[in-house]
């Protein structure tokens, strides 16, 4: 309760204006020279500044560099999964110099997704699944779904 008294009287004090230190420190701080300011000489204060600004620069660059890498791996996406393409994302690709590959751990893994693929699409492959079908099963459907097809062209055809 103490420190809201508190607040409010200071707060009054300085409407009221008897604290004349804004005045004080706009005379002080007259100086427009922002070396100054900082406690530099000029040309200490201009290679920060030229630093500050490659350090920017760079930084865009990377930031660039990396949105292009994300986009690359979104269009990557799209055609593997047959979806529309994006024209921000090839925007993206275009800004960043059109030099952006995958990044190479996202290159081994979808290499490893196209390769096990490739294998799931070649004949071993489809030799393979065959295995694991229940051939006797898929027999005996076929029979009961020929013997079927019979009995009822048995029983529409007169001649059979």
């Amino acid at each position: 309760m103490a420190f809201l008294m508190k607040t409010m009287i200071s707060s009054q004090v300085k409407n009221l204006g008897l604290g004349g230190r804004s005045e004080e420190k706009k005379e002080e701080g007259g100086t427009s020279d922002p070396a100054a300011a900082q406690g530099m000489t000029r040309e200490e204060y201009e290679e920060y500044q030229k630093q500050v600004i490659e350090e920017k620069m760079e930084r865009d660059a990377a930031f660039t560099q990396k949105k292009a890498e994300r986009a690359c791996l979104r269009v990557h996406l799209r055609e593997k999964y047959r979806l529309p393409k994006s024209e921000m994302d090839e925007n993206q690709i275009q800004m960043a110099g059109d030099d952006v590959d995958l990044p190479e751990d996202l290159r081994k893994m979808v290499d490893e997704d196209e390769e096990e693929e490739e294998d799931k699409d070649s004949i071993l492959g489809q030799l393979q699944n065959l295995q694991n079908m229940d051939l006797d099963s898929i027999k005996e459907k076929a029979q009961a779904t020929f013997s079927e097809i019979r009995q009822t062209a048995e029983q529409k055809c007169s001649v059979m």
